[in-house]
């Protein structure tokens, strides 16, 4: 749950804080709970860097389990300490008359890029969430690959948010930046039928132009394959590379075409990697 994600929070920055670090950042914080104005906070963002640093937030893989099992898909990995305490503060504000998302719209306006990636990794920690889609969405167009990233991958907020039209729209624009699709948290759980028909429109324009499919767009098919999908599929076996063909392979494997299963005995040697279990989506690169 979001309380437990940030009390959480809460005892890693402790953690990763000295103890004049860890006294300034709790009258900051206290701060705020009487006068949580926008200068206030403004001052106390701005700070946050200057006085905490920018090193790593040292967290250990039970903390990273534990981060998962508070909200599932949490992946507050590679933030930095300035990271988690700008987004701890945020967290925190209390209830004003101005809402929660007219305020986080008023910082992306002035954020840089570095800024931005804080702000929109802070997602699921924020209060209101349904209510930021709007300045999640102009995050998801924004042409900075990093920004787009700090939404679409390692964050559970797109899973838990979006409509099929805007996760559709989101795993689209990350393939036409060159984003990778693994670290899209609900990946496999949000995959629909539009979305497979879209990823196969999406390779037959890249082979018509002589351009390259990204082998990850097959997850989002597999399990709707069916049809012209199949000899889709089908090709790739027969022409991708090593990477390309295990992709294909573990498609057709969960499609329900009876037509799947006689093109994977074509390629017998991934059909016994299949078999063993040693054949999977993580392994792919």
């Amino acid at each position: 749950m979001r309380e437990d994600a940030i009390e959480m929070l809460r005892g890693w920055l402790v953690r990763s804080m000295d103890p004049e670090s860890a006294a300034w950042f709790d009258v900051r914080r206290n701060s705020l709970i009487h006068d949580d104005s926008e200068q206030t906070l403004d001052i106390a963002l701005g700070m946050i860097p200057r006085r905490l640093g920018k090193g790593a937030l040292a967290l250990t893989d039970a903390d990273l389990a534990s981060a998962h099992h508070a909200i599932e898909g949490w992946t507050p990995a590679g933030w930095s300490v300035s990271d988690a305490a700008r987004i701890l503060v945020l967290s925190e504000l209390p209830p004003s008359a101005k809402s929660f998302a007219m305020r986080l719209r008023s910082l992306c306006q002035t954020a840089d890029a570095a800024e931005l990636v804080t702000l929109y990794r802070g997602l699921p920690l924020y209060p209101e969430p349904a209510a930021l889609q709007q300045q999640v969405g102009e995050g998801l167009r924004s042409n900075m690959r990093v920004v787009f990233e700090a939404i679409a991958h390692n964050n559970p907020y797109p899973n838990a948010h979006f409509d099929l039209h805007r996760w559709n729209h989101m795993v689209l624009k990350a393939l036409f930046i060159e984003s990778p699709l693994a670290p899209i948290q609900g990946l496999d759980k949000r995959a629909n039928a539009e979305l497979a028909r879209i990823m196969c429109d999406f390779a037959h324009e890249r082979w018509a132009a002589g351009r390259r499919v990204p082998f990850d767009i097959w997850r989002c098919v597999g399990p709707f394959a069916l049809g012209a999908m199949i000899d889709d599929l089908a090709r790739v076996l027969s022409t991708g590379d090593a990477t390309e063909r295990r992709a294909a392979a573990l498609a057709l494997a969960v499609s329900t075409d009876s037509r799947a299963a006689q093109v994977l005995k074509e390629a017998p040697d991934l059909a016994i990697e299949l078999a063993d279990g040693k054949l999977a989506w993580a392994s792919l690169r």
